[in-house]
């Protein structure tokens, strides 16, 4: 079956400002992780007033990792030769890898504010945040980018606002999928064993499976930055880390389960 995607990716114009669909899928996407992690919060008996005041440190922190994320990650030489298209962050260009590692940053410069323990809402956090990666990349769909290879022609999308009348992947919609079926699998595993569980598992889950699977949808996109002739993706090679790490927590947690017996 071969869609043929020639939405507007602006439903709105007023005047020289526009609601685009990629605004309203990401605050919608926000909005709804505030308001499972407020759940989570009050479910816990925990203070909602500390999730408010870490939610704006993990916002600044996403937006200016991923606008970082992708400078330095896919378009450096551009942006150095054009350092005001920095601050253009509606034309587009964030790295969520870049978004990652600013969140990260954020907490890590939250706790410290706060004093609090890396811990102490470092399981619960994470839940939340499939929800806005998915809205996110349904936003990518809208706006035709980050597109998928080409397909054999039979299915896939037909993306005619970039000019193309050939069908390639939805690997936006894919990933977009993908993302809410992580949110599920964290939202089952907290609900059911978060008590029994050792600190940090639920983020370490996050981090294979979402980096996991962007490792293995890669193989369908196209590529921005490395050549076909290199055999993974930046974004490929961006995952590997994240995921060596989680698996490297889940070992040490295997060894020390081994040595208590």
């Amino acid at each position: 079956m071969i869609f043929y995607h020639n939405i507007s990716p602006i439903i709105l114009d007023f005047g020289p400002l526009s609601l685009r669909w990629y605004g309203l899928l990401f605050v919608t996407g926000l909005i709804i992780t505030y308001f499972v992690l407020r759940w989570i919060f009050k479910r816990e008996k925990l203070p909602v007033h500390d999730l408010e005041s870490v939610a704006l440190y993990l916002f600044v922190g996403m937006v200016v990792g991923a606008r970082l994320g992708h400078i330095v990650f896919y378009d450096l030489s551009y942006y150095l030769a054009n350092p005001l298209d920095i601050f253009m962050i509606w034309k587009g260009g964030l790295a969520s890898h870049g978004a990652a590692l600013g969140v990260l940053l954020a907490y890590l410069f939250w706790i410290w504010i706060h004093k609090k323990k890396f811990t102490i809402y470092s399981d619960l956090l994470v839940i939340g945040f499939p929800i806005t990666a998915g809205f996110v990349r349904l936003g990518n769909f809208f706006n035709s980018e980050i597109v998928g290879r080409a397909t054999d022609g039979t299915r896939g999308v037909v993306f005619q606002r970039l000019g193309e009348d050939f069908p390639r992947y939805p690997t936006q919609l894919c990933e977009s999928a993908l993302s809410f079926g992580i949110f599920v699998v964290l939202l089952i595993v907290y609900l059911k064993w978060f008590k029994k569980l050792p600190p940090l598992f639920i983020l370490f889950l996050y981090v294979f499976l979402y980096f996991i699977t962007r490792f293995i949808i890669e193989f369908w996109k196209e590529r921005h930055v490395l050549e076909y002739d290199i055999p993974l993706s930046m974004g490929q090679w961006l995952s590997i880390v994240p995921v060596l790490i989680a698996l490297g927590y889940y070992i040490y947690l295997l060894f020390r389960c081994k040595k208590s017996k």
